[in-house]
């Protein structure tokens, strides 16, 4: 599924929703749309017995993941996650520079155009790859507080998140977005043998969407250990279990 007509590539004929679904040479669903959408069509093509690769976040809910890949064990396919963020050289470079460093404090600030939230969720979970980030580089991560500054008038948005590390470490997490905002990603950490601050450029993503595809064959191929596969399912669950808890916590502030 994706947000946009294609016609026809090379030949083949883009076809529609309900021929993907009851088609029985259809194997594998690739799902590219707006997030709102994905629990829906997730939900779909699993019930028509179809593996599923969809873009993260799977769901605008923990339940409603959790309950997604309950369906999923229930069928006996694979639900694949894409994380292409964990696959780019800045997330390589991190997670070599901070292994075995004691961190002291740190932070992480996106900034970025106007955020389409109906379509692509509250910022805690449109931005779940920063957090994803900050997970897979530290460990898990328990929420202190939550603000979200709004000019919707402006179109702009500011989420501030205080997160602490099971060491009792200060994490803080930024999504700005608005107008004249450009693409961007700033980060601090401080350890006790040093600091590191902002990104060095470390070359270019190449083919990171072949990449995660690969993995999700690996994985129709029973590639992945049980213990890989649970790994993996943990981090994504508490992910989108801290972004609710950060959504419910902002909301609790108006």
């Amino acid at each position: 599924m994706l947000r946009r007509e294609l016609g026809s590539i090379d030949g083949v004929q883009q076809i529609s929703l309900e021929d993907a679904l009851s088609n029985q040479e259809v194997e594998v669903a690739y799902i590219c749309t707006e997030s709102s959408s994905h629990e829906d069509y997730i939900r779909q093509f699993l019930n028509a017995g179809k593996h599923v690769l969809v873009e993260y976040p799977m769901a605008l809910s923990l339940a409603a993941a959790e309950d997604l890949w309950a369906l999923a064990e229930q069928k006996g396919k694979v639900l694949h996650e894409e994380h292409i963020e964990l696959l780019m050289e800045e997330f390589a470079f991190l997670k070599k520079e901070v292994v075995g460093k004691d961190l002291l404090k740190g932070s992480l600030l996106f900034t970025a155009g106007p955020l389409e939230e109906e379509r692509f969720g509250f910022p805690s979970f449109s931005g779940i790859s920063r957090l994803t980030w900050l997970v897979s580089l530290f460990g898990e991560l328990s929420l202190v507080s939550a603000t979200l500054e709004e000019r919707k008038e402006d179109q702009y948005m500011k989420m501030t998140v205080c997160l602490e590390t099971e060491n009792k470490r200060p994490l803080t997490w930024i999504e700005e977005k608005g107008q004249g905002l450009k693409r961007n990603r700033y980060l601090s950490f401080h350890f006790k043998s040093g600091a590191l601050e902002n990104m060095p450029n470390v070359g270019i993503n190449k083919n990171i969407l072949l990449k995660d595809q690969n993995i999700f064959v690996q994985k129709l191929l029973g590639q992945f250990s049980e213990k890989e596969l649970a790994a993996e399912k943990k981090r994504i669950l508490h992910c989108l279990g801290l972004a609710e808890e950060i959504q419910k916590n902002c909301y609790s502030q108006k």
